[in-house]
């Protein structure tokens, strides 16, 4: 029976020196620009820089549960190499300390992590790998402290999951013209101790580490919405947008990067997936509103998850304002349930929206479309549209549509017909309604049922129509239709004078139809039965 035994002893030793094959210096991962240890240090050549890391905690004596972010930069201004900044929340009273100091860094290594910060005003911390007892580092594990008024931590991180190298090279461009480096220690065991106004306990928990280093610089009014993913079933998942000056997210690495560390074996770096935002929290002053709850989904994986702030209020004042504060994610990858923990950096704020209505410069008929003008489009925004009208001199106003997203409505507004004085209200809104702002106009008296556009000889034939009809004309070169909802149910570039349509399968009702011609654009009616 002693044989099997040793078997099995010898497979399960072999596979935790499998496992652990990276958890040694020098390592250097297949098919990467960066290298450990040399590049958990200074880099000379590059202007900016910066260490980063965040975690979960929990009090062995009180039960508390905490969340901090630590981040040390170099990017030096005046006599000053940087600053630092530390957050630290008691997460279920939501007491949250935040704190930044200029900086000189009495001792940065070029050749591994060893940093000794000498605080303006404040004391000295640290952060730099732990040592054996003949001096050497051992690989990627790290003692670090900060302290602020109300609060401090000691602490040691043990890594058990290898560099997750972004982009697979770790080099990539990010926003309109910067590069960096980039790579994330995504699972990290942490033991230490935390002194929260004036309660001092041994606490336990997780972290993730962050390093940057190129031309990227966060400091110079670049926006982006950061998120790190620590999942249950053992994905890690580094996730980024970041938005162009017309707060738009394109499609392209640069601006978009999901990385997700699957397993020892496995990661995947896309820029295919959405990011709905679900809500929206202003600061107390209302100087800034932040996007607080998403869903990310992505193909790869089949990943569909609910990401929410647990505080609202986790905003940092210097050297810049932005929101940094600790996740809870939920929902499913494969197809199987998961939980989670992570962080959010937001840098972008979003704006309540600015709306105008296209001004209308003759008598409004029923068959003009509605249209107006969003100033502030913003990606992460997506907004919904009410219309309501007045005939009472703005006195009460009643609805005409609800929750549209097109900027254009055709309005059947027959039961009005006459000499009566309309306005319009167009009521733009977030998701979640926090954003919302609203816009009035006098559209003057309706003219009753009848189509607008120049006199041009256009039939429709015939009318009302069970869905097939024909249109003919000179010049038609293209024909779009529309429902009463201002859904464009039908669109098509033609090259004839005699067109056929059928639209025979839907409801029935009263279409609008838009006929583009060498002469103009005219709008007519058709009725379906």
């Amino acid at each position: 029976m002693w044989k099997p035994v040793i078997i099995i002893i010898l497979f399960f030793s072999s596979h935790a020196l499998i496992a652990q094959d990276w958890k040694q210096y020098p390592y250097e991962p297949g098919g990467s620009l960066i290298f450990f240890p040399s590049d958990e240090g200074r880099h000379p050549d590059e202007p900016v820089e910066w260490w980063y890391t965040t975690g979960h905690l929990t009090g062995e004596t009180t039960g508390r549960t905490y969340s901090f972010m630590l981040s040390y930069f170099y990017s030096p201004v005046s006599s000053f190499d940087g600053f630092r900044i530390f957050n630290i929340c008691d997460d279920e009273s939501g007491m949250f300390f935040t704190d930044t100091k200029p900086l000189v860094y009495s001792t940065l290594s070029t050749d591994s992590l060893n940093i000794v910060a000498d605080l303006y005003n404040a004391g000295t911390e640290h952060w730099h790998n732990m040592v054996d007892t003949y001096g050497s580092a051992i690989p990627f594990t790290y003692v670090l402290s900060a302290e602020s008024q109300g609060a401090s931590i000691n602490l040691e991180y043990d890594a058990f999951k290898p560099p997750l190298i972004l982009a697979d090279s770790g080099l990539l461009d990010q926003g309109p013209e910067a590069y960096t480096y980039y790579y994330s220690l995504t699972g990290i065991d942490v033991t230490g101790t935390v002194n929260f106004n004036g309660t001092a306990e041994n606490v336990n928990g997780s972290a993730w580490i962050d390093k940057q280093y190129g031309t990227v610089n966060p400091s110079e009014g670049l926006e982006y919405e950061w998120f790190s993913i620590q999942l249950s079933n053992g994905m890690d998942i580094n996730l980024n947008n970041i938005f162009t000056a017309d707060n738009d997210v394109p499609e392209t690495l640069k601006y978009r990067l999901l990385c997700a560390y699957v397993d020892e074996q496995n990661r995947f770096t896309t820029s295919s997936f959405n990011i709905e935002r679900l809500k929206y929290n202003y600061t107390v002053d209302r100087m800034r509103c932040y996007s607080g709850k998403w869903r990310l989904t992505c193909s790869e994986h089949n990943i569909d998850l609910i990401i929410s702030s647990i505080h609202s209020d986790n905003e940092v004042i210097l050297p810049f304002r932005f929101f940094e504060g600790p996740t809870y994610i939920s929902g499913t990858v494969d197809g199987i349930p998961v939980e989670g923990k992570g962080f959010a950096e937001l840098l972008h704020s979003y704006d309540k929206p600015d709306i105008g209505i296209r001004s209308i410069t003759n008598l409004w008929e029923e068959s003009t479309a509605l249209q107006w003008v969003l100033k502030n489009p913003d990606y992460g925004n997506p907004l919904k549209y009410d219309l309501e009208y007045s005939i009472d001199n703005r006195e009460t106003f009643n609805l005409i549509a609800r929750d549209l997203t097109d900027t254009l409505y055709y309005w059947d507004s027959s039961s009005l017909s006459g000499e009566i004085d309309i306005w319009l209200k167009v009521r733009a809104y977030s998701i979640d309604t926090t954003l919302v702002d609203s816009c009035v106009v006098r559209l003057g008296p309706v003219t009753g049922i009848g189509n607008t556009g120049p006199v041009l000889n256009v039939n429709i034939f015939p009318n009302p129509n069970n869905g097939h009809f024909t249109i003919s004309g000179e010049g038609i070169s293209k024909i779009e239709i529309f429902n009463t909802n201002s859904r464009n149910i039908f669109k098509s570039i033609v090259n004839d004078n005699v067109i056929d349509i059928n639209i025979s399968t839907q409801a029935p009702g009263l279409y609008f139809i838009k006929i583009f011609l060498s002469e103009g654009i005219i709008t007519r009616k058709i009725i379906l039965f």
